[in-house]
């Protein structure tokens, strides 16, 4: 799944959270906005931080840790656990909530929605006492064909590394 967001309403709600917070706005924190909001997908602190040294080789991983919480903070980032003890972030917008699909071999993470499976959720909350959901998240894991041993499988993750 591919979203496209808004990169000019995220970069403004960034920069809203730092002018209120009297934070200073810096050439590296703005190379990193830049980068990040132009991500697609799940992004490790690592990878981000191989992408902007590109354009700036002398910002550290501090720098950019620290931006990313800042991220999250101000709700331009979501940070996700998917079982493997390290944290990815992603575009947060306007764009519909979603769930995973997360190989557990190669680590291939898969986006989704499906409107059966909210109904169905909504249905289990009203029926086992009356909740009310207010938020979830829903991850599944297994292998993908590849690493199912699927006859002529391929790994999607995998093949998005070629081209």
């Amino acid at each position: 799944m591919t979203e496209k967001h808004d990169t000019e309403a995220l970069r403004k709600r960034f920069e809203d959270y730092v002018h209120k917070r009297a934070l200073k706005s810096t050439q590296q924190r703005n190379v990193i906005v830049a980068e990040f909001l132009h991500s697609q997908g799940h992004m490790s602190i690592d990878e981000l931080l191989a992408k902007v040294r590109r354009r700036h080789p002398r910002i550290g991983y501090a720098t950019v840790y620290r931006t990313m919480k800042l991220f999250v903070d101000s709700g331009i980032a979501a940070s996700r656990q998917f079982g493997d003890g390290q944290t990815r972030f992603e575009v947060m917008g306007d764009h519909a909530h979603h769930d995973h699909l997360i190989c557990v071999s190669c680590g291939l993470i898969l986006e989704f929605e499906n409107d059966a499976i909210e109904r169905l959720q909504d249905a289990m909350a009203r029926k086992l006492g009356g909740f009310k959901l207010v938020r979830h998240k829903l991850e599944l894991y297994g292998l993908c064909p590849k690493a199912a041993g699927q006859k002529n499988g391929y790994c999607p993750q995998q093949e998005s590394k070629r081209s």
